[in-house]
């Protein structure tokens, strides 16, 4: 596995931790996203479809350290937009370290080898690096020239001055098995990364592409003809053995979003990271106040054909506890990619997607607004930063 064994075991313990404490639902990861603005506009993003005034807000570094400090999360991934354009990153980066976090800085690599000396070679800290295959596939994922190039040269300065470096990929349909097993023995055997994150790609409704977003029975089929290769033991995976025996299509799990919370510059978003359906003030509202079962393939028509690790790596890991000799087993022989699969997830009675992009938008611009009209006034408002609420007035008035 691509996982460090100090983080292996400090993880271990902090589960254990909840178990003993009867938690059932506890943050394993924090989505930690304190941008949206992106220097690249990949055809598969959702992510950065917001006008300038909202691309340019950020999470200051004391914001970013109280959401780490009152999650409590162990792991932190920093994800955005693009992370390196913030100026305070390597500040972050440093403080969350001095409390011992996990630290996964998330990049597209563009900015990455000029930012290099920003940072330092830690245990606790880890550059993951967005590639989607192969150069002609990336660049035309990332719909411009050149930066896988660039993405290659980063990883091998990176690890040429000591550096942990990991890469995410993402499916689409648009992968093919050949393609991919090339990719994986390339950023094993050439790169020689220390993990591979690797997931389908999650249809967010704002992303240019709609057409190209793997559909979940697809996913299990593809995985499994890639998990056949006599190369998959030397895939150094950063993922629990039993989310791979999931995506091979042998687990049946429901999502569990608050082992991934998210926080960024709207506030706490409900339900996921990869749907922002609400946002509350605090992390405690966050758990308490989100209907979950509200979510999830089976519960929502948007979540059917996820298969994201943000969404069940935390469902495969409690597995993982649950069933610690099924755990070892798939870790040493692999996933089973013959036979019947595990029964797939009724989603005839999903309920119909709801759309809250517009209102989170309107209401943010409101707010920014009011925060320049308040400096040509000089008079106190509420910060921009205040956690949106589509159950507001406007939110209302916009359905």
């Amino acid at each position: 596995m691509g996982i460090p064994v100090i983080q292996q075991l400090r993880v271990g313990a902090y589960i254990l931790k909840q178990k003993i404490l009867g938690r059932s639902k506890y943050p394993l990861v924090l989505m930690l996203e304190p941008l949206f603005r992106c220097n690249l506009a990949c055809a598969g993003c959702g992510k950065i479809d917001y006008p300038k005034e909202i691309l340019n807000q950020r999470l200051s570094t004391q914001e970013c350290i109280d959401a780490v400090e009152e999650c409590g999360a162990p792991i932190v991934s920093i994800p955005g937009g693009e992370p390196l354009i913030h100026k305070e990153m390597p500040e972050i980066v440093r403080e969350l370290i001095k409390r011992k976090k996990f630290v996964y800085l998330c990049t597209n690599a563009v900015l990455m080898e000029k930012k290099l000396s920003d940072y330092k070679p830690s245990p606790y800290f880890t550059w993951s690096v967005h590639l989607d295959g192969m150069k002609d596939e990336h660049d035309k994922a990332v719909c411009q020239d050149g930066v896988f190039d660039r993405c290659v040269s980063a990883i091998k300065k990176a690890k040429s001055l000591g550096f942990r470096c990991n890469v995410n990929c993402t499916i689409f349909d648009t992968a093919e098995e050949g393609g991919l097993k090339k990719f994986l023995n390339y950023v094993t055997d050439e790169l020689k990364v220390d993990g591979i994150t690797i997931s389908p790609g999650f249809a967010y409704e704002r992303a240019p592409d709609q057409e190209h977003f793997i559909k979940r029975s697809n996913t299990k089929n593809f995985f499994r003809k890639v998990f056949k290769s006599k190369d998959f033991k030397k895939w150094d995976f950063s993922h629990s053995s039993l989310y791979l025996d999931f995506l091979a299509g042998n687990q049946s799990y429901k999502c569990t979003p608050w082992g991934n919370p998210t926080r960024n510059i709207f506030g706490w978003q409900k339900p996921c990271y990869l749907l922002g359906e609400g946002y509350v003030k605090t992390f405690n509202e966050l758990m308490n106040d989100t209907e979950w079962d509200k979510y999830g393939t089976g519960n929502y028509d948007k979540c059917s054909d996820c298969m994201a690790h943000c969404g069940y790596e935390a469902s495969a890991v409690t597995d993982v506890f649950s069933s610690p000799l099924k755990a070892v087993s798939i870790a040493l022989k692999g996933p089973k990619t013959e036979g019947a699969m595990a029964k797939e997830i009724d989603i005839s009675k999903s309920r119909d997607p709801d759309f809250f992009h517009d209102t989170h938008v309107s209401e943010m611009m409101k707010k920014l607004h009011a925060e320049k009209q308040s400096e040509a006034n000089n008079s106190p408002i509420p910060s921009a930063g205040a956690a949106i609420n589509p159950k507001s007035d406007l939110a209302k008035q916009s359905k």
